[in-house]
C-alpha cells in the first residue's frame, strides 16, 4: 500500500501507472502551497507513540514563512524593474528641446568613401571653419563654412588631408569654429545636438539626435539649451 502526496490511499498498480504517466509538478520545483502539503501530510501520518517534536514543526513552519518571503520579494523587485523602466522613459520625454552630448567628436572613414557627418549650430553663422583631426589631435583638412542658418547641418569629408591625398581608413574627430551674426565666435562638434524627439522600441528608449536615433542610454550628458 502506499500514499501519495494529498494522503489519498493507492494499490502498487495504480502507483505505478502514475509515476510512469502522470508528472505533478512538470516544472521540478517546489511552491510554499506544496511545502504546506507535505507538512500536514507528515503530520497526519506520524508514528503516534514517536510524535514530531515542536523544534522540528517550528523550523518547517520557519521555512515556509521565508519560502513567502522570498517570493513577496521578487514580486516587490518585478513591480520596481518596471517602475524604473517606465521612469526613464518619461526622463527621456522631459529630455527633448535640451542639448545632448554623446561624449565622443569621432567619426569613421572607410576606405574609398567619403565620411557624412552633422554639426549643430545653436546660433546663426556666418563664417566659420571645419577641422579634421587625427587621434592626436593635430588638424589634417580643413574645410570652410559659409553662411549656414541655426540648426543642425549636414557635411560631408572625402578621406582627404590638406594636400588632398587620401588619408588611411580609421577613426578621426570633427570640430568647427564659427562667427556669429553679432562678431563673436563659437565652437561646436560632432556628437552635440538637440534632442527632436523620443522613440520607445522594446523596452528600451531612443533620443532622435540630428538624423539619427541612438540609445539614451548612451548619452553621456544633458544640458539646457
Amino acid at each position: 500500500m502506499a500514499i501519495d502526496a494529498y494522503g489519498n490511499t493507492l494499490s502498487s498498480t495504480s502507483t505505478t501507472a502514475s509515476t510512469s504517466t502522470t508528472t505533478t509538478n512538470p516544472n521540478g520545483v517546489l511552491g510554499k502551497d506544496d511545502f504546506l502539503k507535505l507538512l500536514l501530510l507528515e503530520l497526519k501520518y506520524q508514528d503516534p507513540t514517536s510524535p514530531m517534536d515542536s523544534e522540528k514543526i517550528l523550523a518547517q513552519t520557519s521555512q515556509l514563512a521565508t519560502l513567502e518571503s522570498s517570493e513577496n520579494t521578487n514580486k516587490a523587485l518585478s513591480t520596481l524593474a518596471s517602475s524604473l523602466t517606465a521612469s526613464l522613459q518619461y526622463t527621456g520625454i522631459s529630455a527633448i528641446s535640451k542639448i545632448a552630448d554623446t561624449g565622443s567628436n569621432a567619426v569613421v572613414l572607410e576606405k574609398g568613401k567619403t565620411v557624412d557627418f552633422e554639426l549643430y549650430y545653436p546660433d546663426a553663422v556666418t563664417t566659420g571653419k571645419i577641422n579634421i583631426l587625427d587621434k592626436n589631435g593635430k588638424i589634417l583638412k580643413t574645410m570652410n563654412v559659409g553662411a549656414t542658418d541655426a540648426g543642425v547641418a549636414k557635411f560631408s569629408w572625402d578621406g582627404t588631408n590638406a594636400a588632398n591625398s587620401a588619408v588611411d581608413a580609421g577613426i578621426y574627430y570633427v570640430e568647427s569654429t564659427y562667427t556669429k551674426a553679432d562678431n563673436t565666435t563659437a565652437t561646436t562638434r560632432v556628437g552635440r545636438y538637440p534632442i527632436e524627439s523620443i522613440k520607445f522600441d522594446s523596452g528600451k528608449t531612443y533620443a532622435k539626435l540630428g538624423s539619427s536615433y541612438i540609445d539614451f542610454s548612451t548619452i553621456k550628458e544633458i544640458t539646457a539649451n
